[in-house]
């Protein structure tokens, strides 16, 4: 087998001018904004993006994820034009990052096969057309699709999913050039619950015992319309599931909760959100935190800016004191995490190169029912 291993997560923006399309293609996604398509989504994805870009850049630019140069994936313009960017999102090189630690993983685990690994972003490049064209010069034969979100939604997973399907069948029609498996989720995987584990504990080992002792735990989720919860979205479920079970190995001796952030359009999300929840506890004199993004395997602005800068920031504003308040490292490319990874994609290819295995879970259905 020529097996290409596609990973897929949202992207973000690599130099300050991207910003706004960049915006621009996030609130045109019919998953995460309901408003029907069209010319109505469309004026209202440009819009936002125009008022929300400058704050924005300004954001990316307190978290650069290149500041020495780019390291981001072989398609980025600024490895191409050699630029050194001030206002990158550390998504772009730490995917990268993953990106390589997994091709060497599955090189040593099938090594009886030809392995690439590409990335392929949903809102920035390199987005699925890009990663096809790669893939056909490689001539790869078995294609994996590995979606860098634990928990299935049809808002990050599913809209990732349908976006590349749209842009195979207009590009090969119903007969692409290659075997399709797709993993719908792994946020019960053990090694990925390891990694997330290690972070916790590595976070709460920089601590001093009184400190540590004192800390609860606040699990800190991507938020979803509360609509696709009623629809049947199990992606909720999936972060509670995660979460009581990284508590289960923890033994359940520490305080914990569970809240969800980054809220974007006009509808009902899911609750608590995150930074009331941390003002309720403030309010009932808990002083102390570690905050742990649950469902992000890649630091990014929701991580690295909105949870370790902003929350903060916002807190002191409100007049609110605390004595510590820390944010995990992200999963990145935690060995454990990477072995999961490459867990997942064996599990899924043929036995024999060939022929499918009985045993293939079924896989997701590409558009929903109405």
């Amino acid at each position: 087998m020529r097996i290409g291993v596609v990973l897929m997560n949202l992207g973000g923006p690599n130099r300050e001018e991207y910003v706004r399309p960049f915006l621009k293609n996030l609130f045109q996604d019919e998953d995460i904004i309901k408003m029907g398509g069209g010319v109505l989504q469309n004026t209202f994805a440009k819009i936002i993006a125009k008022f929300r870009a400058p704050s924005v850049a300004e954001d990316y630019k307190e978290i650069n994820g290149c500041p020495k140069g780019c390291m981001g994936n072989k398609h980025c313009i600024n490895r191409e034009e050699k630029h050194v960017s001030e206002c990158c999102s550390p998504i772009n090189s730490l995917t990268e990052r993953q990106r390589r630690a997994l091709e060497k993983k599955l090189e040593g685990d099938l090594s009886e096969h030809e392995v690439k690994v590409y990335t392929c972003m949903r809102y920035w490049i390199p987005f699925a057309d890009t990663t096809m064209q790669d893939m056909v010069d490689d001539g790869i034969t078995h294609a994996v699709m590995v979606p860098l979100y634990p928990q299935f939604s049809w808002t990050t997973t599913g809209s990732g999913f349908r976006d590349w399907e749209t842009q195979r069948k207009k590009r090969f029609g119903d007969e692409a050039p290659w075997k399709e498996f797709h993993v719908k989720n792994y946020h019960l995987n053990q090694r990925y619950l390891n990694a997330l584990n290690s972070r916790i504990d590595e976070a709460l080992e920089q601590m001093d015992e009184e400190t540590r002792s004192k800390t609860h735990l606040i699990f800190s989720a991507h938020g979803t319309p509360k609509l696709e919860v009623r629809s049947g979205d199990p992606y909720t479920t999936e972060i509670k599931e995660t979460m009581e079970a990284i508590m289960d190995m923890r033994g359940r001796d520490e305080s914990y909760w569970l809240g969800y952030q980054s809220k974007v359009g006009p509808q009902k999300w899911t609750q608590p959100n995150t930074a009331e929840l941390v003002e309720r506890h403030l309010q009932y004199g808990i002083k102390n935190f570690l905050m742990i993004p649950i469902a992000f395997v890649t630091d990014h602005i929701e991580t690295l800016y909105e949870l370790s800068i902003e929350l903060k920031e916002d807190l002191e504003e409100e007049g609110y004191a605390f004595e510590s308040l820390e944010v995990t490292e992200g999963i990145n490319d935690h060995p454990e995490y990477i072995t999961a990874l490459a867990d997942e994609v064996k599990k899924r290819l043929p036995a024999d190169g060939i022929a499918e295995l009985e045993t293939e879970p079924e896989e997701p259905k590409m558009v929903k029912s109405e």
